[in-house]
């Protein structure tokens, strides 16, 4: 009787090892297939802009491929039709304003680089043959340290960092080929033809087949952070602290918060869009000198109310919570600051996406201020008095000092966006629904408060007007 060995066990194990890795390669392969085909199609659906910016390459590289393909074109220009090529390549932006500005920036440093190129080449000739290579050296030396060293400035670097490294790169390929090319004008006459061959059809195609304008992309994030807050704001999160704090956890849905972490990092996306903006020609409503850097100042603020809210949002989640009658007792100035931060904050949003004054903004933020200072005098005056134990106090203290916080910094996005208008001109129009009223549902928005018909039931409340409102309603009578 035979005995396997552990030689011929060790091959079946690793013969059944490479079996079963080919015979599930299939699968896998559909299975990746499937998957990149899946993430390639969400990709597209998500900005649909990207298909036909890729589309705009392709047509933009095929033209000035023809000044290799078409023989008149190549007998003219010959090896430095690459160049278009090249500047296709590197030119060609997402959005106009990015074409533009790398287009005018590669056109004017190639422009000025090369005469500054020829003019030390000519200079150096005047040396003779053995002073030349040190006179261009020394030349090429002092415009790269210069260069580099001017790019560290933060202006420079914003607008033209691009800019002078074509002109590094330029001037010193004039300068140090001159010294080999006798025909120099010419080799920097074909190049600076070709680059601006190339980056003008960069420009033309990225304007005229469905542009897409920085500046617009700017006016929306701006109006989009905005309305992220208030989403935030308006959701009963105050509310529900206080609840929590009586009746337990709740068990709402939290993915709201989700939506104002973005604000957070939004600074340098808000940059770079409104440094493309600035190159951008005028178009729709934004014209010539369009105030592009009050868009910053709005980023900057709305983004000082969104770490207020993180700040805010950790204290709502947490484990320490209020005893309930510290916070029965500023429920109603608390939920007044943040549901009026929040309507002024959507007021903001809407008027800078409709490019329209927001009329109601104002009313709302002064809603607001009044409850926060009724709020400051309450915690002067009797809170300390009634309860003397500081941790109780300390949890909804906390949460009343963000929410007055958050409606400082509300009113200074009011001011900016006010200061926008102005500056852009925004249209001014009159509000359908005057402060006084209130929105319930949204077929009775234009009716009062004080009058609700429905279909077979009138419910008249009787009450004072309140100033700060939400509040409690009292003595309601209902007539059949």
């Amino acid at each position: 009787m035979e005995i396997d060995s552990p030689a011929s066990h060790e091959k079946a194990s690793l013969f059944s090892r490479v079996w079963w890795w080919f015979e599930a390669l299939p699968k896998r392969l559909t299975a990746k297939v499937i998957e990149t085909a899946s993430n390639t199609k969400r990709l597209a659906q998500d900005d649909t802009r990207r298909v036909t910016h890729s589309i705009k390459v392709g047509l933009a590289l095929s033209l000035v491929s023809l000044f290799y393909y078409y023989q008149p074109l190549y007998d003219n220009f010959g090896v430095s039709a690459m160049w278009a090529v090249m500047t296709v390549v590197v030119v060609f932006e997402f959005s106009v304003g990015a074409t533009l500005g790398k287009g005018l920036n590669r056109a004017l440093a190639t422009l000025l680089a090369g005469a500054l190129g020829l003019g030390a080449h000519h200079l150096a000739n005047l040396f003779g043959h053995k002073g030349e290579p040190i006179l261009l050296g020394l030349f090429v030396f002092i415009q790269a340290a210069t260069s580099t060293f001017v790019r560290f400035f933060p202006k420079i670097k914003a607008r033209y960092d691009y800019g002078l490294l074509i002109f590094i790169l330029t001037f010193s390929l004039i300068s140090v080929s001159g010294f080999r090319d006798a025909e120099i004008l010419e080799l920097a006459h074909k190049r600076l033809s070709t680059i601006l061959i190339g980056g003008s059809s960069c420009v033309i195609i990225s304007i005229l087949v469905r542009p897409v304008w920085a500046g617009e992309d700017l006016h929306n994030v701006i109006a989009l952070n905005m309305e992220k807050l208030a989403n935030f704001l308006e959701h009963p999160s105050v509310i529900e602290y206080f609840n929590k704090s009586e009746n337990g956890d709740s068990n709402d849905d939290k993915s709201f918060l989700q939506g104002y972490k973005s604000v957070l990092n939004s600074k340098s996306n808000e940059e770079s869009l409104a440094n493309f903006a600035r190159w951008e020609p005028c178009h729709g409503q934004f014209h010539f000198r369009h105030p592009w850097k009050q868009y910053l100042t709005i980023g900057n603020r709305t983004r000082e109310c969104a770490y207020r809210i993180d700040a805010l949002s950790g204290h709502l989640n947490s484990d320490i919570q209020a005893k309930p009658e510290i916070c029965s007792k500023i429920q109603e100035a608390c939920t007044t600051m943040s549901l009026e931060s929040g309507k002024c904050l959507r007021e903001l949003a809407c008027g800078v996406r409709a490019m329209t004054h927001p009329s109601s903004a104002k009313p709302q933020i002064s809603k607001a201020k009044i409850a926060a200072k009724k709020l400051k005098l309450f915690l002067k005056s009797s809170l300390w008095e009634q309860d003397a134990d500081l941790l109780a106090v300390i949890p909804s203290v906390t949460v009343a000092s963000l929410l007055i916080d958050i409606v400082n910094c509300t009113e200074k996005i009011t001011d900016s966006v006010l200061e926008l208008a102005s500056l852009a001109h925004f249209e001014s129009v009159d509000p359908t629904v005057s402060p006084e009223k209130s929105q319930v549902g949204q077929g009775e928005s234009d009716k009062p408060l004080t009058e609700i018909a429905c279909p077979q039931v009138v419910i008249i409340l009787d009450g004072s007007e309140n100033e700060n409102p939400p509040g409690p309603l009292t003595n309601r009578h209902i007539e059949m």
